[in-house]
């Protein structure tokens, strides 16, 4: 369990990293379009690539911080129920969920979307809008944002099954210590 334990903490450094980059597209996706709103109505011209970059960006946002998002336990879920039942039960719904559910569908877009990627890289596919862009980089997002979220979806499994184990700490606890407590 030592080794796997290592292995989760790697996979968290990994999507720690990716989702601190990946959220200054934010930024960038903010003055793109602050950018292109100026040049549209002072200058009465546009480009559709503009209008692409800001996609390609909300993409990256969207689907390079899905593991990060996964990692902090900031994703969206309903505890109406699950608030109901003991942390050891609540657990027990999280690990089979991200066996069964999350790591399976990660698994299976990341694998479809690979050839989509492929057939776009390889006969260089461009948006078929005037001044549009290549279609590839947003495309390759897809299989490495769910690359990134099957990933974390085994660490978070780890971390849970350590501590219904008793050999680590609740990962959910840690979370609600930083962030002040659960979600809705």
């Amino acid at each position: 369990m030592s080794l796997l334990l290592r292995l989760s903490g790697l996979i968290d450094r990994i999507n720690t990293a990716v989702g601190r980059t990946a959220i200054w597209l934010v930024l960038a996706m903010t003055l793109v379009s602050a950018g292109n709103a100026v040049i549209r109505y002072s200058l009465n011209t546009s480009s559709n690539a503009w209008l692409e970059i800001q996609w390609y960006l909300f993409s990256g946002v969207f689907l390079l911080c899905a593991g990060y998002t996964l990692l902090n336990n900031e994703h969206i879920r309903i505890d109406v129920l699950s608030s109901r039942f003991s942390r050891r039960t609540q657990t027990w719904i999280e690990v089979v969920g991200g066996v069964f559910f999350l790591m399976p569908m990660a698994c299976l877009i990341m694998w479809l979307s690979w050839p989509i990627f492929m057939d776009s890289f390889v006969n260089g596919e461009t948006s078929s809008d005037a001044g549009g862009l290549i279609r590839w980089p947003a495309k390759i997002l897809i299989p490495v944002g769910f690359a990134l979220l099957a990933l974390q979806g085994l660490s978070e499994t780890i971390k849970r099954i350590a501590f219904l184990l008793g050999i680590a700490p609740d990962p959910a606890a840690a979370h609600s210590s930083h962030h002040g407590g659960g979600h809705d």
